[in-house]
Protein backbone atom coordinates (compact mmCIF):
# COMPACT_ATOMS: atom_id res chain seq x y z
CA UNK A 1 0.00 0.00 0.00
CA UNK A 2 1.42 3.38 -0.91
CA UNK A 3 1.74 6.20 1.58
CA UNK A 4 -0.35 9.31 0.79
CA UNK A 5 1.51 12.60 0.40
CA UNK A 6 2.22 14.21 3.75
CA UNK A 7 1.67 10.97 5.71
CA UNK A 8 4.14 10.10 8.42
CA UNK A 9 6.83 7.52 7.75
CA UNK A 10 9.39 5.93 10.02
CA UNK A 11 10.35 2.85 12.00
CA UNK A 12 7.27 2.78 14.25
CA UNK A 13 4.29 3.97 12.22
CA UNK A 14 1.05 2.05 12.65
CA UNK A 15 -1.91 2.65 10.38
CA UNK A 16 -5.57 1.72 10.46
CA UNK A 17 -7.55 2.39 7.30
CA UNK A 18 -11.27 2.09 6.73
CA UNK A 19 -12.08 -0.09 3.71
CA UNK A 20 -14.63 2.01 1.76
CA UNK A 21 -18.06 0.47 1.30
CA UNK A 22 -17.59 -1.97 4.19
CA UNK A 23 -17.52 -2.14 7.98
CA UNK A 24 -13.97 -3.42 7.72
CA UNK A 25 -10.75 -1.84 8.96
CA UNK A 26 -7.24 -2.74 7.75
CA UNK A 27 -4.37 -2.46 10.23
CA UNK A 28 -0.85 -2.08 8.87
CA UNK A 29 2.15 -2.55 11.14
CA UNK A 30 5.48 -0.79 10.69
CA UNK A 31 6.95 -4.21 9.75
CA UNK A 32 4.57 -4.52 6.78
CA UNK A 33 2.24 -7.09 8.33
CA UNK A 34 -1.46 -6.46 7.69
CA UNK A 35 -4.67 -7.63 9.33
CA UNK A 36 -8.33 -6.98 8.62
CA UNK A 37 -11.00 -6.73 11.32
CA UNK A 38 -14.27 -4.99 12.07
CA UNK A 39 -13.27 -3.83 15.56
CA UNK A 40 -10.63 -1.09 16.01
CA UNK A 41 -9.69 -2.32 19.49
CA UNK A 42 -8.82 -5.73 18.06
CA UNK A 43 -6.51 -4.10 15.51
CA UNK A 44 -4.79 -1.84 18.04
CA UNK A 45 -4.18 -4.76 20.40
CA UNK A 46 -2.67 -6.72 17.52
CA UNK A 47 -0.51 -3.80 16.37
CA UNK A 48 0.79 -3.00 19.84
CA UNK A 49 1.56 -6.66 20.65
CA UNK A 50 4.37 -6.65 18.09
CA UNK A 51 5.93 -9.05 17.19
CA UNK A 52 3.45 -11.62 18.54
CA UNK A 53 1.17 -12.82 15.78
CA UNK A 54 2.88 -10.73 13.13
CA UNK A 55 3.57 -12.38 9.84
CA UNK A 56 3.86 -10.50 6.62
CA UNK A 57 0.95 -11.75 4.58
CA UNK A 58 -0.85 -10.40 1.58
CA UNK A 59 -4.34 -9.21 2.45
CA UNK A 60 -6.69 -9.47 -0.52
CA UNK A 61 -8.14 -6.23 -1.76
CA UNK A 62 -11.84 -5.94 -0.97
CA UNK A 63 -14.32 -6.44 -3.76
CA UNK A 64 -16.95 -3.87 -4.62
CA UNK A 65 -19.58 -3.35 -1.92
CA UNK A 66 -22.63 -5.52 -2.30
CA UNK A 67 -25.92 -3.81 -3.04
CA UNK A 68 -28.82 -4.70 -0.81
CA UNK A 69 -32.28 -3.86 -2.03
CA UNK A 70 -34.38 -2.22 0.64
CA UNK A 71 -38.13 -2.27 0.22
CA UNK A 72 -40.34 0.14 2.07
Amino acid sequence: MSVPGGARTGDRVYRIHWVPGTDTLRGICHCGAERVAEEPVELWEWLLAHPQGHRITAVPAPGPPSRVAVRA
